[in-house]
């Protein structure tokens, strides 16, 4: 039976072949003439750019240098901890333009990855009585978005919000009196002493350029250390959060288009105050509005330049 298959399908090819055999060949060939006077018409100009434009064209490279203070803190914990202060680098990509059809208004983006230090050993400061000192070390991603006014042919000032993806690695040193019995708070925060842990933060800042190539940096940032990361719950509210600041894009962006230089300062406080609204609520709840565990919070507030080239 397979024999009989295989047979008439090479009968079927054969005739196939023969009817294709048959065709007017001079009719085929002026049909598929290739003219090639003709190839000027064609564009075959490939934009590199628009087709493979991940947010870095027309970008400059940038470099930020930050020192800060900051504040250790976890929601239902008496303990104290030293006061850290914090050294931080940014490697990234800066990009400019008019925004909104304005040529003194400035759209501003930039994008970068970082690694952070923050310890009690930078601000030179000891733990007093019950205090525990900490160092971390701290590297992720952040991108930064905002508005701002043109001052000048070089200058400008500009107001931002962003957020980043990081992962922290926490070690604490406690006094002697905590090793020496079993203590509910020091167990907690052994879960993330000598461990990389996922964690995320909203920040918000102003920058003032000087002049082409230096801006002088200031800003907050909240960060959060999750005890554990539960991947759905954690997508479930960024997913939120994303939603809410993408509605607030649009309302935003209606404020630009109806009165323009209103909008870099409206931006500012409307962003701002929904990140730290967002971050406040997951101080209690890591993965708000999802049940979880408190997670153990950074305040930090930060000085820097930015060498853009």
């Amino acid at each position: 039976m397979k024999s009989i298959y295989y047979l008439l399908t090479i009968i079927f090819l054969a005739i196939q072949t023969q009817s294709f055999a048959q065709e007017d060949t001079t009719k085929t060939n002026d049909e598929w003439k290739w003219r090639w006077e003709d190839e000027d018409k064609w564009d075959w100009k490939w934009n590199w750019d628009d087709d493979f434009d991940f947010g870095f064209s027309k970008s400059r490279p940038a470099i930020t240098l930050n020192y800060g203070l900051a504040q250790i803190d976890r929601k239902n914990m008496n303990k104290n901890f030293v006061k850290p202060n914090l050294l931080e680098l940014k490697l990234g990509y800066i990009k400019e333009n008019s925004a909104f059809g304005k040529d003194n208004l400035v759209s501003y983006n930039y994008r970068n990855v970082f690694v952070a230090n923050e310890s009690n050993k930078i601000s030179g400061k000891e733990a007093n009585g019950t205090e525990i000192e900490s160092d971390m070390w701290r590297l992720g991603f952040e991108r930064i978005r905002g508005y701002g006014y043109k001052l000048g042919e070089s200058s400008s000032i500009i107001l931002f919000n962003g957020y980043t993806l990081n992962w922290s690695r926490v070690d604490f040193k406690y006094p002697e009196i905590f090793t020496l019995n079993v203590d509910p708070e020091i167990e907690t925060l052994n879960l993330y002493d000598e461990n990389f842990r996922f964690g995320t933060s909203g920040v918000g800042g102003v920058g003032v350029k000087v002049i082409d190539n230096l801006m002088l940096n200031a800003s907050y940032e909240r960060s959060i250390i999750f005890q554990r990361h539960l991947f759905w719950k954690w997508a479930g509210s960024a997913i939120i959060e994303s939603a809410a600041q993408g509605l607030l894009d649009k309302f935003v962006d209606e404020i630009f288009e109806s009165s323009p230089y209103a909008g870099p300062i409206v931006s500012f406080v409307l962003k701002n105050a929904l990140t730290y609204g967002v971050y406040e609520l997951r101080k209690d709840k890591m993965n708000w509005p999802f049940k979880s565990e408190s997670p153990l919070t950074y305040d930090q507030f930060k000085f820097g330049l930015t060498f853009v080239f």
